[in-house]
């Protein structure tokens, strides 16, 4: 079965999850329940399609599989700079303030941090994957520490809005920021198209990839901020979903098998619909919202991570 093929499937599982998610059982109340309905499955579309193609894209420039965008702290300093805000301007104050201001804020620091993240990682030649693994892990955890000290000096009714923006949650969407989102992630999706000819060959390599005339610095550099957009984006609209682009990006490369990035990222994307749409009528239909999609996707991408590294361990 060719990789074309492969994306037909896969296209048409999620036309098909996306239609059963809009209309089913939705009786006569259709204009009450659709919108909401379809405000929501915009949401997972943006942040399916945001993760998918910032993490198959930060896999192919570090050269491995195993790292993500949040594995290496965006996540992290995402929630750092929500409740530094929340810490030292209160919550009401904090309300006050245009949620658009506080997205473009919070990407704008994203991005000065992506370009901290080039000098740490890419000015050194021949770095170990358990190097990159341990800077993302210590970042990550410096930046949720420091989460944590503020946040058990907040007051009680501020830590819950600090809660609310810890875990991902598709049912609280915050719609204020959902037409800059998809403008925003439509503008920054025009600009990454004109660098997805490089991919193929970044893929095989630093030194590869200059030999073959590709600028690597100037690619890198954008490319990373482009990584750091999408990510805060996805974050901003429904919280940090950790393990969800290591697991849509591996299954595209096990599934597609090419390493065209333009086929291999629409195949990540459609499987991100697919394991947002069909895992959030799970919890909705099956769980009665008993548990959110985050804690069940973050459960299988965590199990799959571990697999992942003992699989690394043995080709060593």
């Amino acid at each position: 079965m060719g990789y074309k093929t492969k994306l037909s499937i896969l296209t048409i599982i999620s036309v098909i999850l996306i239609g059963i998610f809009l209309f089913m059982d939705i009786g006569s109340n259709w204009d009450y329940i659709l919108p909401r309905r379809a405000t929501k499955l915009l949401a997972m579309l943006l942040t399916g399609a945001a993760i998918a193609f910032s993490t198959v894209v930060f896999q192919t420039i570090t050269n491995n599989r195993i790292l993500t965008p949040s594995i290496l702290g965006l996540d992290s300093l995402y929630m750092l700079i929500q409740t530094f805000l929340i810490f030292a301007f209160g919550s009401m104050n904090l309300t006050l303030l245009n949620k658009n201001v506080n997205f473009l804020l919070s990407v704008g620091l994203m991005v000065v941090f992506a370009g901290l993240l080039y000098k740490l990682l890419f000015k050194r030649e021949q770095q170990n994957i358990y190097f990159l693994l341990l800077i993302g892990l210590v970042i990550g955890t410096l930046f949720e520490s420091m989460s944590t000290f503020m946040q058990v000096l907040l007051d009680p009714n501020e830590f819950l809005v600090v809660q609310d923006r810890m875990f991902a949650s598709f049912n609280n969407v915050n719609t204020d920021i959902l037409v800059i989102a998809l403008v925003g992630l439509m503008t920054i999706s025009l600009y990454a198209f004109k660098f997805l000819k490089y991919l193929d060959v970044l893929s095989l390599g630093r030194e590869q990839a200059i030999n073959l005339g590709v600028d690597y610095d100037y690619v890198i550099k954008r490319l990373l901020v482009v990584i750091a957009i999408m990510v805060s984006i996805s974050t901003a609209l429904v919280g940090p979903i950790t393990f969800l682009g290591l697991l849509v990006a591996n299954v595209a490369h096990e599934f597609v098998r090419t390493y065209r990035h333009h086929y291999l990222i629409l195949g990540a994307i459609l499987i991100s619909f697919i394991a947002l749409v069909g895992g959030q009528m799970i919890v909705e239909r099956v769980f009665t919202f008993s548990t959110t999609l985050s804690v069940i996707v973050n459960f299988i991408g965590g199990v799959y991570f571990i697999y992942l590294l003992l699989k690394e361990s043995k080709a060593w």
